[in-house]
C-alpha cells in the first residue's frame, strides 16, 4: 500500500461486524476500506499510512433510515401537538391537513429538503422514501448518501382496482412502486404490485400491522378502520377470498404470495408468535418505527420476539407528521427504553446492518469491512468511557447529543 491510504484511529471502532475494538482503526484508500482491526495491527501492515486521530469519538457505520415519508415534512405541526388522537383521528386530521396545505410546491419541497440534509448531519448514509408524488426522485442526486423513493399505491375498492392496474402497467420501469398497506390496497394490487417489483429487482416496503385495527379490518370487518373507510366511501368487503389467510396482517401478505426475501414490512407491531415464525422462515425483512408508533399509540412491536426468532429488524423515523423527531439515535433510544432487556450492541446493529440488510445495501454498507464504501462516522463520547458496554449504553441513549463528524479519507468533517 502507498502513502495515499489514510488510517483513521479512534479510541473505539464499532465495526458492527465482529467484536468492538480499543484503539481501533480503519484504513481507507480512495473512498474504500482496505483495512480494519486494532491501530498497532494496522500500523504494522500497513507502513506509510497517514494518520488521522479522531481523540474521544467511536468509528462506526453510517446509520440507515429504513422508512420515512419525506413529502409530509411540512406537516410536522402535526406531531409537536400534544393532544392525544387515535389513529384513524389523526389519519383524517393528517390528510385534512394536507389537503389544506397542499401536497407538492415550494413549502412542501423546502420542508423535505431540510428533512434530509438533517437527517445526513446526524450520521444517516441511507433513506428508503415512501410518496405519492415524484418529489424523492427529484432530490436522490442532490443527496450525498443513497436515497430510496418508492412510488405509493392505494386503492382498495374493486373501482379502482382496474385503473390502479393501468397505470401501474404504464409505469416508467425506473419508478420503484409499492403498496401502503392491507387496509388500503386491494389484493389484486398489492399482486401486481409485488409482482412488478419482483420484476424489476426491487424491495417491497408495506405498512404491516400498525394499528391493532388493520386485524379487525381484515378479520372481521369491524374497527375504527374498516369505520373510517366506510366513512369515506372506500369500504368493500374484499378480504375474503378463496385461500386467502385474515386472521393476522402477515398470515395475510403470506396468503397472497407476497411475503419473501425483498418485502419490508414497516412497522410490524401487532404481530403473533406464529407469524414472526412466517417472517423468519419467508426471510422477510422488519422495519421498526417506535417513535411513531408512540406518538401514535398503536402499541410497541414484539423486538423480543423478532430477536429470539432470528429477525434482526431495522429502524425507519416514519414522518414529521405522526414523529415529533426524525432521528435514529431517538428511535434507538425509544427500542431501549422500550425493551431493557435489548442489548445495546443489537440495538446499535438494527440501526446499521439492520437497515442496510433491509435495503439490500449490506454489500457496501451497515458494516465497516475490507471492500466497502468508507462511509463512516466519528461519534463523540465522554473521554472518561473505558468500557464497550458503557460506550455502547452512551450511543443508544445519549447519542442524539453526540457530535457526528463524517470522514473523508483524509479528516473528519462536522
Amino acid at each position: 500500500m502507498h502513502s495515499t491510504v489514510v488510517i483513521h484511529r479512534a479510541p473505539w471502532l464499532f465495526s458492527m461486524a465482529g467484536p468492538a475494538l480499543a484503539d481501533g482503526a480503519v484504513a481507507v484508500h480512495d473512498n474504500r476500506i482496505v483495512g480494519t482491526g486494532r491501530f498497532s495491527d494496522l500500523q504494522g501492515r500497513i507502513p506509510g499510512a497517514v494518520i488521522v486521530d479522531h481523540p474521544d469519538c467511536v468509528l462506526m457505520p453510517g446509520l440507515v433510515n429504513a422508512h420515512i415519508h419525506l413529502e409530509l415534512s411540512h406537516l410536522a405541526h402535526l406531531a409537536q401537538q400534544r393532544k392525544s388522537q387515535s389513529f384513524v383521528d389523526w389519519l383524517t386530521t393528517m390528510l385534512a391537513e394536507r389537503e389544506r396545505l397542499g401536497a407538492v410546491g415550494q413549502a412542501v419541497e423546502k420542508a423535505a429538503r431540510t428533512v434530509l440534509q438533517g437527517q445526513f448531519d446526524a450520521g444517516v448514509i441511507a433513506l428508503a422514501d415512501i410518496g405519492n408524488t415524484p418529489l424523492a426522485r427529484t432530490l436522490t442526486e442532490q443527496f450525498p448518501g443513497i436515497l430510496f423513493p418508492f412510488l405509493e399505491y392505494l386503492g382498495l375498492g374493486r373501482r379502482s382496482l382496474v385503473p390502479a392496474l393501468k397505470k401501474l402497467a404504464r409505469q416508467e420501469d425506473g419508478i420503484a412502486c409499492t403498496a401502503h398497506a392491507p387496509y388500503s390496497t386491494h389484493p389484486e394490487l398489492i399482486r401486481a404490485l409485488k409482482k412488478r417489483s419482483d420484476n424489476l429487482g426491487n424491495m417491497f416496503p408495506i405498512h404491516v400491522a400498525e394499528p391493532a385495527s388493520e386485524t379487525s379490518l381484515l378479520s372481521n370487518d369491524g374497527g375504527e378502520l374498516a369505520d373510517f373507510l366506510r366513512r369515506r366511501g372506500f369500504y368493500e368487503n374484499i378480504f375474503q377470498g378463496a385461500g386467502i389467510d385474515i386472521t393476522g396482517s402477515v398470515r395475510y401478505l403470506h396468503s397472497l404470495g407476497v411475503l419473501d426475501a425483498k418485502t419490508i414490512c414497516v412497522h410490524g407491531v401487532h404481530v403473533s408468535r406464529d407469524e414472526i415464525r412466517l417472517l423468519q422462515q419467508a426471510g422477510a425483512k422488519v422495519c421498526l418505527c417506535p417513535g411513531s408508533n408512540r406518538f401514535l399509540q398503536v402499541g410497541r412491536a414484539p423486538v423480543t420476539e423478532y430477536l429470539a426468532q432470528g429477525i434482526l429488524p431495522a429502524l425507519g423515523t416514519d414522518s414529521a407528521a405522526s414523529n415529533p423527531e426524525l432521528s435514529i439515535w431517538r428511535e434507538m433510544r425509544c427500542v431501549a427504553e422500550d425493551h431493557p432487556t435489548a442489548p445495546p450492541m443489537t440495538i446499535l446493529r438494527m440501526a446499521t446492518i439492520g437497515g442496510a440488510q433491509a435495503l439490500a445495501l449490506e454489500a457496501g454498507y451497515g458494516t465497516l469491512e475490507t471492500g466497502k464504501s468508507a462511509s463512516l462516522l466519528a461519534v463523540s463520547i465522554p473521554g472518561s468511557m473505558k468500557k464497550q458496554q458503557d460506550v455502547a449504553e452512551h450511543l443508544v441513549h445519549r447519542g442524539y447529543e453526540s457530535r457526528k463528524a463524517w470522514i473523508t479519507n483524509g479528516s473528519g468533517e462536522q
